[in-house]
């Protein structure tokens, strides 16, 4: 994601800050020295110097910019007396911003890389104090331009080019006339615009700072805290168990904290409604869709055709318990990938994939990017006390645009990597297109390019996926990002829209209400009724781990994106350069225009069910295709899918995850693979261990890394399938049936076994 707007992060609906106020996000340069996939080295952080070279510097402007605030006091009641006036007012408040801006953007950036350090915790908190300060300054602007009138405004613009810039600025401050209150109103609520951010605040600091995460320790003797970052990887691991106790040891923490979070959740939802009484909406859901101007008709068919696409969710819910062979899926089975991926994805690895996918958007792109990701201008790694997630903050526009990161080296955190370069390509040509004031673009177009660039590495990696089991394993992350963006980010939005109701309609909201509330809305979406995803109530704590509800409504917005971003990477697929094109001038665009006309005129309308439609269409396509491959034999040339958890057999089988293999063996060598659900276990664990000896016997060893991957797979599951063969044969000497089987291997159906003797 990226860093939200300043007017939204620090004053959640800041009419108070003038609409030319913009934060914006752009490019500068710096240098990479170093191995990138060395976590110690200074070429995997950023190098905030290039904002400012020390501290002090950073305080001095600060210092300079609580001052210069004071000058804007010169120009009130002057907005009207000629264009070349507001011209200059404006220009002076806009400059005075963009300085701001960058004064938060390097506290931001440092406070994020500990937020265990009270030093960076007291800057970010003075810069904003400074952005309230410039919002309290520039309270009586939006209603003097109003007071002035749209006839006189609209001549000025009409009879000063000077005011360009300003012109989308000024048309959405008239637009907003009705919800604009009059100057002293406005200044005496810009006194609460940094007060108005303390919930947000506090939430990051209890969520990643302050609640003691408990410490497990794994089979293999690794002790690792179960913070955010420790569950995410947890979260996939392909022991069921594990992932069990993950969930509830990482819920149970949370819900100790539940009756605090819930309450500074709800001190957000108070001081939104408050806000939105106090500008004359009838609702939170209004104010927030005509802040961008967006007809409701977005929100509404977006809801609607992903409810109505629920059984489309539930049939991959059901292909998910298919493929990691489990009779009822639980809430802690969604995240392990469907097929195991013997790949690992450094961020050298990472880099050199994603501008290779990128070829599509041109080599004039694929150029910059790579120039791009040559400098410092990204903070790679986990470590302790470092914000969770991942985001592109631009907002210094004299610089050029920061990444966060936490890369782990693998498929997600490569995706991730274009998600977020997305966002920063999108600000560099924003940047080389638009202004200070209009290069700064909404919330609605943000997250387009990021998915955009997601679906072309995703495209990308499955077209050159070099077994039947990579190529699963890419289809199943797609299906886990239309999971994750298309539906969950919609059910979070349905969240947020009944929290924002329930407080508007003067309900109580404490911590146990809200976790009722999240509840319904997982169990509903999970067809937890029919039984397709079994949910414990204890899970319900999981909307505490979502910051995003600070955010204002902006969950939905992921979905909108997900479904633009597939829609113009079809017109790149079928349009070829005036697909590209029509994707850059969209990134082009920045700001300079109402969001849902820049995507309009991008040929994508989202007030419309198509658009959704082909999102679904997408997915049951993914679901058709994987499928297919599951139901193709063995043929020597492919790899057949290596599941990574279910249900275990006997002892003797914990080095597999289950039985979906044995099928491909035993009719890849002539046995046949019907009635294998009534061997016993032992026998199943026998030929599942058989089949991946003989898959990983055909791997190709295309670099030293896959080498030793090859043979630790060869000596684990070679030598099990040969161990069992013996204590088997004895064990089943007078069954027929059996013993056919179990001389496969010596029979040189196997013939790598001989390896291992």
């Amino acid at each position: 994601m990226p860093l939200l707007p300043l007017r939204r992060l620090l004053c959640p609906t800041l009419f108070a800050l003038s609409a030319f106020t913009t934060l914006s996000t752009l490019p500068a340069q710096a240098q990479t020295p170093g191995n990138d996939n060395d976590k110690d080295s200074a070429s995997a952080t950023w190098d905030l110097t290039e904002l400012y070279p020390t501290v002090a510097a950073w305080d001095a402007e600060r210092q300079r910019l609580l001052q210069d605030f004071d000058s804007l006091a010169q120009f009130r009641g002057t907005l009207g007396v000629s264009g070349e006036q507001l011209h200059t007012a404006l220009q002076r408040v806009s400059d005075l911003y963009r300085d701001a801006v960058r004064v938060y953007v390097y506290t931001s950036l440092q406070q994020d890389e500990d937020l265990r350090v009270t030093a960076a915790q007291e800057r970010a908190q003075l810069a904003e104090a400074l952005l309230a300060k410039f919002s309290q300054a520039t309270a009586w602007i939006d209603p003097e331009i109003v007071a002035v009138g749209e006839v006189r405004i609209r001549q000025f613009i009409a009879d000063t080019p000077t005011l360009a810039p300003f012109r989308h600025r000024l048309d959405d401050t008239l637009r907003q006339a009705s919800h604009t209150l009059g100057s002293e109103a406005e200044q005496a609520l810009s006194y609460f615009a940094q007060s108005l951010d303390a919930p947000g605040n506090l939430y990051s600091i209890i969520a990643n700072s302050d609640i003691p995460f408990p410490t497990l320790t794994l089979a293999n003797g690794e002790s690792v805290r179960l913070d955010s970052q420790g569950y995410e990887r947890l979260r996939s691991s392909p022991d069921r168990d594990l992932r069990k106790q993950v969930f509830d040891t990482f819920w149970n923490k949370w819900l100790e904290y539940r009756n605090s979070i819930g309450m500074v959740l709800n001190s957000h939802l108070q001081a939104q409604v408050a806000q939105t009484r106090a500008h004359k909406y009838q609702s939170m859901l209004e104010r927030e869709l005509f802040a961008y101007n967006l007809p409701p008709a977005v929100y509404q068919t977006l809801v609607t055709e992903v409810n109505n696409s629920l059984p489309t969710l539930q049939r991959y819910f059901t292909l998910r318990a298919r493929m990691l062979g489990v009779e009822q899926l639980h809430y802690y089975d969604i995240y392990p990938p469907l097929v195991s991926l013997d790949r690992q994805f450094d961020l050298d690895t990472s880099k050199a994939i994603t501008l290779d996918a990128m070829g599509i958007l041109g080599q004039d792109w694929v150029a910059r990017q790579r120039a791009a990701m040559d400098q410092r201008w990204m903070h790679v790694y986990p470590q302790q006390g470092k914000r969770s997630g991942a985001y592109m903050q631009g907002g210094a526009y004299d610089v050029h645009p920061y990444l966060l990161l936490n890369h782990n080296n693998d498929y997600a955190s490569l995706s991730t990597l274009a998600h977020e370069w997305g966002h920063a390509m999108h600000t560099l040509y924003a940047k080389d297109a638009q202004p200070f004031e209009t290069a700064d673009y909404a919330t609605f177009i943000a997250e387009i390019p990021s998915t955009s660039l997601e679906l072309i590495l995703l495209e990308y990696m499955k077209e050159h996926a070099q077994t039947k089991n990579e190529k699963l394993f890419y289809l199943g992350s797609a299906l886990e990002n239309l999971r994750g963006t298309f539906f969950r980010q919609t059910m979070f939005a349905e969240f947020e829209l009944q929290l924002y109701q329930a407080a508007e309609r003067g309900e109580a909201l404490s911590g146990e209400r809200i976790s009722q509330l999240y509840l319904a809305l997982l169990k509903h979406y999970h067809g937890s009724d029919a039984g397709v995803v079994q949910i414990d109530d204890l899970y319900a704590n999981e909307w505490m781990f979502v910051p995003h509800f600070y955010y204002n409504m902006y969950v939905y917005q992921y979905a909108t994106s997900l479904t633009a971003g597939t829609a113009l990477y079809e017109k790149i697929v079928q349009e070829g350069a005036a697909g590209v094109e029509n994707f850059k001038n969209l990134l082009r665009a920045g700001g300079s225009d109402y969001p849902y006309e820049l995507l309009r005129n991008a040929g994508v309308d989202l007030a419309t069910p198509a658009p959704y439609q082909a999102v679904v269409r997408r997915m049951n396509a993914i679901m058709d295709e994987m499928e297919a491959l599951l139901a193709t034999p063995f043929d020597g040339n492919v790899s057949t899918p290596t599941p990574t958890s279910a249900a275990r057999g006997s002892a003797s089988c914990a080095n597999v995850s289950d039985f979906s293999q044995s099928a491909y063996f035993l009719d890849g060598a002539g046995l046949g693979s019907e009635g294998f659900e009534n061997y016993p276990d032992d026998l199943k664990c026998f030929t599942e261990n058989a089949a991946l000896c003989e898959h990983f016997a055909g791997e190709e060893p295309y670099d030293a890394q896959r080498q030793a991957e090859i043979t630790s797979a060869l000596e684990k599951y070679c030598r099990a399938a040969q161990a069992l063969s013996v204590t088997l044969k004895q064990k089943y000497a007078g069954d027929a049936a059996i013993s056919k089987t179990l001389t496969a291997c010596d029979a040189g159906v196997l013939t790598v076994c001989s390896d291992f003797k």
